[in-house]
């Protein structure tokens, strides 16, 4: 139980505590022996759930620390079900402006000069207010129009009490109830911390904004708004002023006009590149974070809440969009589990079956009918019931895609984004395999080689060593004689070849050295007839153990299934 309740925070721990009991978690409070502690009186422990849109409107009415809380779970498949997913991933918050006194004593002590020299006007009724900040419309002296976040006076005491408060109760949850131990709700709250204290310096926004820009400047109709740096510190954010109008206010009469097929088309490709190229993306493109511009473009505002992939998790996730898109529900299921962390009590049958059912059901249905979105995180879902914690990234890829679909259905009522986002995805994928078989990626494999031929002598020793001690063992849980020689001999073919062409491109690359008449693009001929001998067998190779290996895992699963 709570050992040191601060008096300051007893408000924030009741309130929890009530949110708990209201939506179904009153065996937390139970298990805790926090219903007394917090409450002051006897529990109805069969109490009536809560909705999902209660529970984000409940979420809305406790604060900004609640709100992006809210936002935080609804990338958690594992902790609650698709519905309350769904309701979070649409959480806003809307509360009374910030009086312009305190506005305007928070922008002259952060820009250091008075309002009135910075800009020649400055509207003091802001034209958007929410729990962190308030944004406000003016012109600076040269003439360009902005709109200035400032951030609310007190918002980070108010934040910091609330996360001590959450931390405190975190920590008895995970100490005294299984739930807790299950699913690190301490670890949860660290991650949340981080995420939060990192939205309220409004520089890092300032840097999203500039490298988010970089990385869409290719598609056309897709802008994000310049930061004005000059005029932008940790509690201010000046940027130029986008005319325009969200996606949600958009009427059946304006919708005529506007593009809204091809808008919502080139969303989703943006996105796609945005998270599975360059690994950075906005993380919270709820649809009043979009806006139509005047000439009829896309702006992407609110950039505080931006994610990161690291790019050996962006292959993952690509293939595995690829594998849910075309209907491939077993390589889905071995894609996901390479993608997760399985618990105790995993269940790896369960998990494949569920997610060849998923999938099964996706590829029966029309294709106009499903919702990538959806089916990721409903995927994700499916392997925390199974016992294995999914990748945040999953969860959080599903959520990003949900509401790219919802922005995509207000652009264009017959907006379908599965089509879109597989055929990107496909195209990701080829431009992946077409660079590692690129010159520079080539070149990457010969140094790989290189190093792995330096290494095999002392290796091989080693073997024959233990060999010749009898010490070398191999440990089979059934032993299967012929089977075994037969991939052991496999096994040595590949080898084998993978050493003969390791040996062709580290000759190669020394061949490039030496001057020749004979010259293919540029390159010395020699040198680039082993390179392309390389390739074309190392093509092979690669396609033979798939096609093999895919072949013999289905028999397996066919065997597992029997």
């Amino acid at each position: 139980m709570l050992t040191s309740i601060r008096p300051s925070s007893v408000r924030r721990y009741r309130a929890v505590a009530r949110l708990l009991l209201k939506h179904g978690r009153a065996d937390l409070l139970r298990a805790a022996d926090l219903d007394r502690a917090l409450l002051g009186e006897e529990l109805d422990w069969d109490a009536l759930e809560g909705d999902p849109q209660g529970l984000a409107a409940d979420l809305e009415s406790l604060g900004p620390t609640f709100v992006k809380l809210g936002q935080l779970l609804s990338t958690r498949s594992d902790l609650l079900p698709l519905p309350y997913l769904e309701a979070l991933a649409r959480l806003q918050d809307h509360v009374e402006p910030v009086p312009w006194g305190e506005v305007e004593e928070v922008l002259e002590r952060e820009l250091g000069v008075k309002v009135s020299k910075a800009f020649t006007s400055f509207q003091t009724e802001p034209i958007a207010s929410a729990s962190l900040g308030q944004v406000h419309r003016a012109d600076l002296r040269d003439g360009t129009e902005v709109a200035v976040k400032v951030q609310r006076p007190g918002i980070r005491r108010t934040i910091l009490e609330d996360l001590e408060a959450f931390d405190a109760m975190a920590k008895v949850v995970d100490k005294h109830t299984e739930t807790g131990r299950r699913y690190a709700f301490h670890d949860l709250l660290e991650e949340f911390r981080r995420t939060l204290i990192r939205e309220l310096d409004y520089r890092r926004e300032a840097r999203n904004m500039t490298r988010l820009g970089e990385s869409l400047a290719a598609y056309g109709r897709i802008t994000v708004p310049d930061a004005v740096r000059d005029f932008t510190t940790s509690r201010v954010l000046t940027m130029h002023y986008v005319h325009g109008a969200k996606v949600t206010a958009l009427s059946d009469l304006e919708r005529i006009d506007l593009d809204g097929a091809g808008l919502a088309e080139e969303l989703a490709e943006a996105y796609i590149h945005s998270i599975l190229v360059d690994g950075f993306f906005h993380a919270d493109p709820h649809p009043g974070n979009v806006l139509v511009t005047e000439d009829r473009r896309l702006a992407l505002i609110d950039l505080g809440m931006v994610a990161r992939i690291d790019p050996r998790l962006r292959e993952g996730l690509l293939r595995l969009i690829v594998a849910v898109t075309s209907g491939e529900g077993f390589e889905a299921a071995r894609l996901a589990l390479q993608l997760g962390h399985p618990l105790e009590d995993f269940d790896e049958d369960r998990f494949r079956r569920q997610v060849a059912d998923l999938v099964g059901l996706f590829e029966e249905r029309a294709i106009a009918e499903v919702n990538v979105g959806r089916a990721v995180m409903e995927l994700a879902r499916r392997a925390a019931e199974a016992g294995l914690r999914p990748a945040p990234e999953l969860a959080l890829l599903g959520k990003t895609m949900l509401q790219v679909n919802e922005i995509g259905v207000h652009l264009d009522p017959d907006f379908t984004p599965n089509e879109v986002v597989g055929r990107q995805a496909r195209v990701v994928l080829r431009r992946h395999v077409l660079h590692s078989v690129s010159p520079g990626g080539l070149v990457s494999s010969a140094l790989e080689a290189n190093e792995l031929i330096q290494r095999m002598p002392g290796r091989l020793n080693r073997l024959f060593q233990l060999l010749l001690r009898n010490e070398l063992g191999i440990k089979l849980d059934v032993f299967d004689e012929t089977l075994l020689f037969h991939n052991l001999q496999k096994i040595a073919n590949r080898i084998a070849l993978g050493l003969i062409l390791a040996a062709l491109i580290v000759g190669a690359a020394l061949m490039m050295r030496v001057e020749t008449d004979f010259i293919i693009l540029g390159y010395p001929g020699i040198a680039m007839i082993l390179f392309l001998l390389a390739a074309a067998c190392g093509f092979v190779l690669v396609v033979n153990i798939l096609v093999q290996d895919y072949w013999q895992e289905r028999g397996l699963g066919r065997r597992r299934h029997r």
